[in-house]
C-alpha cells in the first residue's frame, strides 16, 4: 500500500503545528488563536487534527525500521 502522499500531507501538518508551538514558546504568539479565536470549535478541531497527525507519525518509526532492515 502506497501511503507516500498521505505521509507527506500529515508530516506537513505536523510541522506547521510544531512551528506554531515554537512561536508560542519563544514569542507567546499562538497563530491558531489569533486567526480562529481562543478555543473556538474551529481552533479545537485544528488542534485535534494536528494531534492526530502526530499520533499517525508514530507509525513512521516502524516503517522506517522495516525499510532499513530490508
Amino acid at each position: 500500500m502506497n501511503t507516500k502522499g498521505l505521509d507527506y500531507t500529515i508530516l506537513t501538518i505536523a510541522i506547521i503545528g510544531a512551528i506554531n508551538w515554537g512561536l508560542v514558546g519563544f514569542f507567546k504568539i499562538d497563530l491558531v488563536n489569533m486567526i480562529f479565536g481562543n478555543m473556538t470549535i474551529i481552533s479545537r478541531v485544528i488542534y485535534a487534527v494536528i494531534g492526530l497527525c502526530g499520533l499517525y507519525l508514530v507509525s513512521l518509526y516502524g516503517r522506517v525500521t522495516n525499510a532499513l532492515n530490508g
